[in-house]
């Protein structure tokens, strides 16, 4: 189920759990009657038409297939092991290294340590002002 099914299915249920709250009203009952209308309307005919063709027509199992052989494929299987060997590799170890030796020469240098000094400043004055 694509995810714009999936989204459609989620309102539609929404809608109508919202419309069984309100059963009684007037104003649910016009919603209910222009649903209907909307469903049972030529154009609302068209679409469900469409969407059931495409899902269960030639293109969509086309697509399933075009999408199962790329996920299961030489490509696919190609970008996965790429994927894992960047993840893996010795270059993104020391970017990562790198990163953290960074941040942690950040936090020691002396506008780090004005940094945590002026938020301590805030949080004091915020928190002697709400004393009372």
């Amino acid at each position: 189920m694509s995810e714009i099914e999936r989204q459609v299915r989620g309102w539609w249920a929404r809608l109508l759990t919202w419309l069984r709250g309100a059963q009684d009203g007037d104003a649910a009952r016009r919603a209910k009657t222009a649903l209907q209308d909307v469903r049972t309307s030529d154009a609302g005919r068209k679409a469900e038409a469409a969407l059931r063709d495409m899902r269960e027509g030639d293109a969509g199992r086309k697509a399933k297939e075009a999408i199962r052989d790329l996920r299961e494929g030489d490509a696919g299987r190609k970008a996965k092991e790429a994927i894992r060997d960047l993840r893996d590799s010795e270059t993104v170890g020391k970017a990562r290294d790198a990163a953290r030796d960074a941040l942690r020469d950040l936090r020691d240098s002396d506008a780090g340590r004005k940094a945590k000094a002026a938020l301590r400043d805030m949080r004091d004055s915020t928190a002697s002002r709400d004393k009372p």
